[in-house]
């Protein structure tokens, strides 16, 4: 099986002391993320998003599907994750590896067991007819911050997205084109992000996003998630280096503190989006139809 190239002992040794001097490769801050950039398609539930030397693709489809029989009255939501060997020689088509593993538990805790999104609202028919709402993460470059990247790139994929509007008669449901409603938001109840700390030297020098090198010679790593409004949606350790408590404390104010500054930005980015794509008043025009 493929594996990512390993740092040599100097490079390994070279890293650490620079990190007990105070000192990143990069030259960040150690509570510090990379730069975050976020962009949208011309299709709407598509986002890139490019975090650091990390970009990861974002694809929201949905389709007319019957509810699971045990839960008539929601909707089905899924998130399926593709590591590609184009984004590094680690990742093999078609083969889950560990990292891979982890990646598809961590966002299945922080975004669908947390009910970010409410698929009780996904419903058209109680038993006979609900949305399927599907992500699609494809990892397009690789370098550090894997999950942290993907909760962003999903989260900013859904509030981008719009389905098609449904008007319900008796036992017979219509799906509207883009022509004729406006397209409907999905129900986003909240925005969680991840946030990824990694751990050196006992502990003594923690680490906010790391890049790849420096994942590769960390004793431990944090994963936290939280929301908007400062509320735990998990929170992950993988590793055999144990964690103070007072250590815990202090990744969780640095992870509020970022998290707080993203959602900021992807509203800020979302916001742009439906400017530009409102050419003419079209939407709102469309938007009033649908409360005829």
């Amino acid at each position: 099986m493929p594996r990512e190239a390993e740092p040599s002992l100097n490079e390994r040794a070279f890293i650490l002391q620079a990190l007990q001097e105070d000192i990143r490769l990069d030259g960040r801050a150690f509570n510090a993320l990379r730069p975050v950039e976020l962009k949208f398609g011309d299709e709407l539930g598509v986002a890139d998003l490019k975090w650091g030397g990390t970009r990861v693709l974002a694809r929201v489809t949905a389709e007319v599907t019957r509810p699971y029989p045990d839960r008539p009255f929601t909707g089905i939501f899924n998130i399926t994750t593709e590591l590609s060997s184009m984004a590094s020689p680690a990742f093999e088509a078609g083969r889950q590896n560990e990292q891979e593993v982890i990646l598809s538990r961590i966002l299945e805790k922080t975004i669908r067991r947390s009910n970010a999104l409410d698929t009780e609202s996904l419903c058209i028919l109680a038993g006979q007819l609900c949305w399927s709402i599907r992500v699609d993460v494809h990892v397009l470059d690789y370098d550090g911050g894997l999950t942290d990247a993907s909760c962003m790139a999903v989260i900013a994929a859904l509030r981008h997205f719009r389905r098609p509007f449904v008007t319900v008669e008796g036992d017979h449901a219509t799906v509207h084109g883009i022509t004729e409603r406006s397209p409907v938001p999905l129900a986003i109840l909240h925005s969680p992000f991840c946030m990824t700390f990694s751990f050196y030297h006992g502990g003594d020098v923690i680490l906010l996003d790391a890049t790849l090198q420096e994942e590769q010679v960390r004793e431990a790593e944090l994963i936290i998630s939280l929301n908007g409004q400062g509320e735990l949606c998990q929170m992950a350790k993988h590793g055999g280096m144990s964690i103070e408590a007072l250590s815990l404390m202090k990744c969780m104010e640095m992870a509020a503190e970022h998290v707080e500054h993203l959602g900021i930005q992807l509203s800020s980015k979302l916001e742009e989006d439906a400017k530009a794509k409102d050419l003419g008043g079209l939407i709102a025009e469309l938007s009033a139809e649908n409360d005829r």
